[in-house]
C-alpha cells in the first residue's frame, strides 16, 4: 500500500508540473512524444529450474525464492511512423532483493542490491478514438541488463557464498495503455507492461559453484505520469 501513496503522490507532482508549464504549447499529432513515469515494478521470482546445486541446499534449505517490489522513476521516447502506429523505448534502473520464501531458510534474504536496467522497444498500435483520449496497445522485445548484484549478509555467512552472478537475458514485453490529453500537447500517461524474461542466478563459494537456479522475473510494470508531444 505504502508503494501504491508513492506512486500516487509522483503521478499528481508530475501533473501539477505538467499544467505550470502548459503555455510552452506542444502539438497533439506531433511526430515524437516524452513521458515522464513513476513506475511500479512487481517481479515474481520464482525458482523455475534448479541447474547445478553439488551441496543439495534447494532439498532443504532453499527450496524457493521471491523478488521484491520497487517504485522508480523512468521516461519514455515515442516516434509516430504514423496516426495510429508509434514505436516507443523505455529508460530506467529498477533496483530488487530476493528472499527465501521457502525451506529452512524462509525469510532470508539470499540475494541484494540487484539492478536491472529493462531496455525495451514496443510497437504500438493506438485505437482511433474522438475527444483527445488514446488508447493503445502494444508488444516487442526487451533486453534485461542486471548491472550489479550481491549476495546477502545472511547468505555470506550461513552458506560461506562470496559471490553471485545473475545473467542479463532476452524476453517479451506485451503493453497496454492510454493519453488523455489535458492541453497544449500535453497528456496524462497510464500504461501496464506485462514481460516475460528469466534469469540465471550463480552463487559461488569461492571459484566454486555452490548453486545455480534459474528464475521467473515475469514483472508487471505499472506507469503513470505525463506526456508531451510535440
Amino acid at each position: 500500500m505504502h508503494k501504491i501513496t508513492k506512486l500516487a503522490a509522483a503521478t499528481a507532482a508530475l501533473a501539477m508540473a505538467a499544467s505550470a508549464t502548459a503555455a510552452q504549447a506542444g502539438n497533439a499529432e506531433g511526430k515524437f512524444q516524452f513521458k515522464v513515469l513513476a513506475t511500479a515494478v512487481l517481479p515474481d521470482g520464482a525458482v523455475k529450474e534448479v541447474k547445478k546445486d553439488p551441496l543439495g541446499l534447494t532439498t532443504a534449505a532453499i527450496t524457493n525464492t521471491t523478488a521484491s517490489d520497487n517504485v522508480t522513476p523512468t521516461v519514455a521516447i515515442e516516434y509516430f511512423a504514423t496516426k495510429n502506429i508509434s514505436v516507443e523505448t523505455i529508460a530506467g534502473v529498477t533496483a530488487h532483493h530476493v528472499t527465501v520464501s521457502s525451506g529452512a531458510l524462509k525469510g532470508t534474504e539470499a540475494a541484494s542490491k540487484i539492478y536491472i536496467v529493462p531496455a525495451t522497444l514496443t510497437v504500438k498500435y493506438h485505437l482511433p478514438l474522438t475527444a483527445g483520449i488514446k488508447p493503445y496497445v502494444g508488444v516487442g522485445p526487451t533486453l534485461f541488463l542486471v548491472v550489479a548484484d550481491e549476495p546477502s549478509a545472511a547468505v555470506k555467512s550461513a552458506l560461506g557464498v562470496t559471490r553471485t552472478k545473475m545473467t542479463s537475458e532476452l524476453g517479451i514485453a506485451a503493453q497496454a495503455g492510454v493519453d488523455i490529453a489535458i492541453g497544449h500537447g500535453y497528456s496524462l500517461a497510464l500504461d501496464a507492461k506485462k514481460y516475460w524474461v528469466d534469469t540465471n542466478a550463480t552463487f559461488y563459494a569461492g571459484s566454486t559453484q555452490a548453486l545455480v537456479t534459474r528464475h521467473k522475473l515475469n514483472p508487471w510494470v505499472l506507469s503513470a505520469g505525463v506526456a508531451y508531444r510535440f
